[in-house]
């Protein structure tokens, strides 16, 4: 019998872990999006399978005050609503807060606001805000600062990612007027209904969508959604208001950020430290390890497998692992040679995933399947195994009109040191298919400046917690982040339906069949799945590794 304040499609999760057709984390992580408290569904699952999966609160007892050091690079501030780096968000997260807040567990709670609810057919979705949440300047938190963050979100000419998500959601396609180079008509977006974001009261927000989507309280958490105060116009600076545990004091690109803790209690518990300094150590994995062995700094916002070995090596350090969805892909776009699906499979099929593995990352991960569709997805589906084949790359090479092998450069970066040597790994695999590849190594910033405009390249994907939010950022039609300009009707209309669909047998279905167009048309080859790690002085405490490498300071603190 179903709860009367339960969502229509909780008794579909809990039978299906009943039958065992999801597991406990499944059950918890969609429960969770359809506004069952967490610590609710935890009890469901422990009376199901005897386990619980949420470990109970411990209650704080960490030291205050001090300052953490961390090393990361620093990067441009100004727009928090484009970032395109953790980095950047890892800075202004500290001043800027989320409306929901996807743990180090993948299981999405919430952040500034107190719930959510979900219509029965996952359409309309109702946000509920925390009504003891003030800006800095004392002001009141309420909807109207809501609805102007995802408005501006949502507007194209402002440049965000955030598009990429919702696009299925809430906004529709229509042609703008005008042509490009070729004729065609140029299109762009916007909401598709005047109430598509609706302001209910002062503190209530309802999102009325076209279609129905499950992953809306995920999408609250996409790094760049940050909720800034609508009279500064969308830029970030030193002194900015927000409604987070510190204030920036300090921001110099590639060299540091200096955050300092209000003094006013903060709505979400914390902060400890006094102070937190994010320093740029450049793109030498060399400069962090002897940074981080001297004591310069309290710890790394991430490690590199090159840095591994030197870094186990310091006696006052503490590794953490989380296995996650990072990843890097090799992508094309739609230009000669690339504009052929032929060469675009050759591609794939003249490497190895399970080498370049070995090779690039010591084994400490998973091989790719050219999907973009990680194993700790929970509606991933598992598809045969892609094998290496250079016989059919050649073959495929020759039907697309180049029996000689094709001539191509690859832009790349040197950081993190593992990427470079995953294209040297690449390069040489191609070049036993006739895939001659110069390798064009820029520097970080410089290549993230050209990122989507360079017609092949190997680029850094984040954790995404479902596999859906990946391909809705990086190969759904005419999105900011689809640097491959990938675009395939079929995929955009399945990946519509899946994200709308929570049967998980049914979900996974059609994920099973967006893989498959991806393997076979798509712009990518994907090597591998990252494990990821970092370091930390062990007078740091209360961190635990994210999967997408977030940092939360104000649940940090440090000894002295």
């Amino acid at each position: 019998m179903r709860n009367a304040d339960e969502h229509v499609l909780i008794p579909t999760l809990k039978r299906q872990l009943v039958d065992r057709q999801i597991d406990r984390r499944e059950f918890l992580r969609y429960a969770a999006l359809l506004g069952m408290s967490v610590p609710v569904a935890d009890a469901f699952v422990r009376k199901v399978t005897g386990q619980s999966l949420v470990a109970p609160a411990a209650a704080q007892s960490l030291p205050k005050g001090g300052t953490l050091r961390l090393g990361m690079r620093c990067q441009d501030l100004k727009s928090p609503h484009t970032y395109s780096w953790i980095e950047s968000a890892n800075t202004a997260r500290q001043v800027l807060d989320y409306l929901a807040v996807t743990g180090v567990d993948n299981v999405t709670r919430p952040g500034l606001l107190e719930k959510w609810e979900a219509s029965p057919d996952l359409k309309t979705w109702t946000l509920r805000l925390r009504r003891n949440v003030k800006w800095h300047n004392g002001r009141q938190f309420t909807a109207d600062d809501v609805v102007w963050n995802l408005k501006r979100v949502l507007d194209p000419k402002t440049g965000s990612s955030t598009v990429g998500l919702m696009k299925g959601f809430l906004l529709e396609e229509f042609e703008t007027g005008d042509k490009d180079d070729k004729g065609n008509a140029k299109k762009s977006v916007r909401l598709w209904d005047a109430n598509a974001i609706q302001k209910v009261d002062a503190y209530t927000v309802r999102l009325n969508g076209k279609t129905a989507q499950l992953a809306v309280p995920e999408q609250l958490f996409h790094y760049p959604l940050l909720i800034m105060d609508p009279a500064e116009n969308g830029e970030f600076k030193v002194g900015s208001n927000g409604t987070g545990a510190f204030t920036l004091v300090e921001s110099e690109v590639g060299r540091r950020n200096v955050l300092k803790a209000r003094k006013e209690p903060y709505w979400g518990g914390g902060p400890y430290l006094d102070e937190l300094q994010f320093i740029d150590l450049g793109d030498d994995p060399a400069a962090a390890v002897a940074a981080l062995a001297g004591k310069q700094v309290d710890g790394l916002y991430a490690a590199d497998i090159v840095q591994l070995d030197a870094l186990q090596k310091i006696p006052h350090v503490q590794m953490y692992q989380v296995a996650t969805a990072y990843t890097a892909t090799a992508r094309v776009q739609p230009v000669k040679p690339f504009d052929d699906k032929r060469v675009r499979q050759a591609l794939r099929y003249a490497i190895d995933s399970n080498t370049i593995l070995q090779i690039a990352h010591k084994g400490l991960g998973q091989a790719g399947e050219h999907h973009h569709v990680s194993p700790v997805h929970p509606e991933y589906a598992k598809l045969p195994a892609f094998p290496r084949d250079v016989a059919k790359a050649k073959r495929l090479l020759a039907e697309a009109g180049y029996p000689g092998g094709i001539d191509v450069e690859i832009a790349c970066k040197p950081s993190p040191p593992w990427e470079l040597i995953a294209v040297q790994a690449m390069v040489e695999q191609w070049k036993e298919a006739g895939i001659r590849v110069k390798m064009n190594v820029m520097p970080s910033t410089q290549y993230w400046e050209v990122w989507t405009k360079t017609p092949f390249g190997f680029t850094t994907w984040a954790h995404r917690p479902l596999g859906v939010m990946s391909l809705a950022l990086a190969y759904r039609t005419g999105v900011p982040w689809n640097e491959s300009k990938y675009s395939n009707p079929e995929f955009d209309r399945l990946l519509t339906l899946a994200e709308g669909t929570i049967d998980v047998v049914a979900r996974r279905e059609i994920m099973g069949q967006l893989e498959r167009i991806l393997q076979d048309d798509g712009p990518i080859v994907q090597p591998v799945w990252r494990a990821v790690f970092t370091f930390h002085d062990k007078r740091v405490q209360g961190f635990k590794a994210h999967p997408a490498l977030y940092i939360f300071a104000h649940q940090l603190a440090i000894s002295t």
